[in-house]
Parts: structure tokens; sequence; C-alpha cells
């Protein structure tokens, strides 16, 4: 009948409210789905302005938190300046003949080191020219040991830095910053560079072995600094910016390589090395310890604390006092002749005005002019006769020899004939 429902009318009523929450379900779903999406974008998507404020407020925060303690070291040094004793200076009394001959008996009679007194004179004379010192010589001969003795006498002890075989560049000889634990790693030098900013002694750095690495690598920035005339532009990079409360003496991230230090490098010649290049010969003086010299007793040894200063002024009154005869200067301009004609060397300004300090300083120790002259032209100029082939030219190196028995006397320059001979003995 048609007032009845069918079995299928009967279903769909009873369906048709499960459909409908099904729906709304459905629906709910999507905006859920949609809402979600929108938080989740606006999370991801924050500005990049945003993101690099948010970088910029954290990197502040961990400086602050950290701050002073990146150089553990150099802030002690800061802190422990106040209570530093000064050192009793002997300014007054001390003059290089004196210094040199108190210096040779205190590394007799308090350390047991022998040296002859022509060690002793170009040593304090070089010292005088370069604040780089290259040791070098057969192993044994004492080259380590007299840079040692240079600071127990002066009262001020040297420090040692071992070079290593696979040091590059500076940050071997200075340190780094570690970004992990937020620490700079202080070395020992760097240390020392920042005491010595603030102190009137002198300064001795041994860097030993120092050719087992290419010296002109890892000390390229302190060969180019040390060039320049103006003491307070010779300025280190140790890190490339600055944090509240760093040392004192650490301008923006920079520290000044003090003139009260010296660098004296041993050296040694064997397979194990690698050659010296021109560049660093040029700008450092050379002592060459071949042989031990004979023990002897010393009559009376003590130390003698003499300033930078002080010493810089005695070799400035000795450069003013004993200055290069012009007879000397004249052989000079001969022997710079004769090189540049037959062998394409020459002095350079560098060297000549390396000779004219050379030269008065060791007259002023104690020594003679003509002697110096000898030594420092065998070590600076002769040598770079090594660089060329001189197989094939042994009449040439006995003409040479010739020159320089015309020019100085016979036999008279007996270093220089040595090199000359020798390297024509080597080829």
């Amino acid at each position: 009948m048609s007032t009845l429902l069918s079995i299928q009318d009967i279903w769909n009523i009873i369906s048709m409210p499960a459909f409908v929450v099904g729906y709304i379900a459905v629906v709910v779903l999507l905006m859920l789905v949609v809402v979600i999406t929108v938080i989740v974008n606006e999370h991801k998507f924050t500005s990049f302005a945003d993101r690099v404020e948010k970088s910029v407020r954290k990197a502040e925060k961990a400086k602050e938190e950290a701050a002073g303690s990146r150089f553990d070291m150099l802030k002690r040094l800061d802190e422990a300046k106040g209570t530093r004793v000064e050192t009793a200076f002997e300014d007054d009394t001390t003059d290089l003949r004196t210094f040199c001959e108190a210096f040779r008996n205190f590394a007799a009679g308090k350390l047991k080191l022998y040296y002859t007194i022509d060690t002793i004179r170009e040593f304090v004379a070089g010292l005088a020219v370069s604040h780089i010192i290259i040791l070098q010589g057969m192993s044994g001969t004492g080259k380590t040991s007299l840079a040692f003795a240079l600071g127990e006498f002066l009262g001020n002890p040297s420090t040692v830095i071992p070079v290593q075989p696979m040091w590059k560049e500076r940050s071997d000889l200075l340190g780094y910053y570690n970004e992990f634990t937020k620490r700079f790693n202080e070395t020992l030098l760097l240390q020392k560079i920042y005491e010595a900013n603030s102190r009137r002694d002198i300064f001795v750095t041994i860097l030993d072995e120092m050719n087992i690495a290419r010296v002109e690598y890892y000390f390229a920035e302190f060969l180019s600094l040390l060039e320049i005339p103006d003491l307070g532009a010779r300025m280190l990079e140790v890190v490339s910016d600055r944090w509240p409360d760093d040392p004192v003496d650490l301008q923006n991230g920079r520290v000044r390589l003090p003139d009260n230090m010296w660098f004296l490098g041993t050296a040694n010649n064997d397979d194990s090395t690698f050659a010296i290049s021109d560049k660093v010969y040029d700008r450092a003086m050379v002592l060459n310890i071949d042989v031990k010299s004979e023990p002897f007793s010393a009559p009376s040894y003590r130390g003698v604390p003499v300033s930078a200063e002080r010493f810089k002024q005695l070799a400035a009154e000795a450069v003013s006092e004993h200055a290069v005869s012009e007879e000397t200067i004249e052989l000079l301009r001969k022997v710079d002749a004769y090189l540049a004609e037959n062998y394409r060397i020459s002095f350079g300004n560098r060297i000549m005005k390396q000779i004219m300090i050379y030269l008065p300083v060791y007259v002023a120790c104690g020594g003679q002019e003509l002697d110096a002259l000898d030594d420092i032209l065998a070590k600076k100029i002769l040598r770079k006769l090594e660089t060329q082939n001189m197989t094939y030219r042994a009449s040439d190196m006995e003409a040479m020899c010739d020159t320089f028995n015309e020019l100085f006397g016979n036999e008279r320059m007996t270093r220089c004939l040595s090199t000359i001979r020798r390297i024509a003995r080597n080829g």
C-alpha cells in the first residue's frame, strides 16, 4: 500500500543522521588540517630578518656570558701587573765591552758553557742589528745553550719554543680560537709577547730547530712586521673581533709585537731540515758555531740586568762613536762592484744598513773593524754564491780570492777566503 514505507525508505531515514555526522566530521577534519598547515607555515617561514636578529642576540648573549674568559692566561697577566716587582736594572754601569766580557764569564763560571770572546762579540753585535738571530752549526756545539745563557745573564729566563715539523702559519705560534669551547688556545709565545709589552726587560725567545719546518711560512708575519720602522704599527692579529673585557693590551683583537723581544733560532743543516730561504737570511743575523771552545776559569761572574732601552742606546752610541771609516766604505763599494759584475750579487740597502751597524758595535765590544767586516761579508754576501753552480768556475773562485787579497791585504780576510774556497771545493 502507498501509505506503508518500504524497507528501503526506512533504511534511508535511519541512515541520514550518520551521513550528516560523517559529512560534518570530514569538514571539521579538513578545517583542522588547514589550521595546522597555516600554523606550521607561519612558524617555518618566519622572516629572514627575525632569524638574523635572533642569531645576533644569541651571539651577543654568548659573548656576555664568556666575556673576559676566552683569554684566561692574558687576563691573569693583567691582574698580576699591580703586584709585579720591577727588575733592578744596571743601565748606568754598563758598556758593550764590559757587557761581552761579563756575559762570557757568566756563561763559563755559572753554567759551564764556554765560548770565545769573538763568538760573544759577534753574538752581541748581531743582537744590535736585528731582532732575529740564526744560530747554526754542528749539533752539540752550544747553539741553544748560548741563547739560554743570555736570558739567565739578563735575569729574565729565555722562553724555549720547540718548532714542530707541521707548522705552516702564525696560528702555530700564537694559538687559535676554539669555537666549541669558546676559548682561545693561548700559546706560551703569545703570553710572553703580551707580557713583554708592559715590561722593560729584554725578552729572549728561542725557536729550537727553527728549520725543521719552513721558517718563511710560519714566521712570515713576524718577518714583515719587524721591517716596519714605526714600532706602534707592528700589530699581530690574534682574533678578528673584540669582546667585552678582553685583555687590556689586546687592541681590537691585535697585540703589538714588542721591540724588547728577540727571536734566536737554532738551525741544523741535515736531511731532516729545510734550507733557510734568502728572505729569512737577509733579515736575520747569522752566528756560526762550528766548534766547542776550550774550558777556562772565569775570574768572577754574575748576571747584569740591562733594559732593552739601554741596550739599544749603547748600540746607537757605538754607531756614533765608531762610525765605519771612509776607507772601509770605499773597499765595500769595490767589492760590491766586483761581485755585481762577475756574479750578479749585490749588497742591497738592507745589508748595507746592517753592515753600518754591525761594524761599529763589534768595535765597541772590543773587536777590530776588519774582523767584523770579514765576518759579515762571509755570512751575508758570499753565502749567496752557494746558490750558483760553481762546478765549472773553480778558476774564477781563485781569482776572487786574489781580488780580496789585493783589496784587504794578503790572507787578512780569513773567513771570506775560507768561504770562497769551500764553495769552490763543494761545487
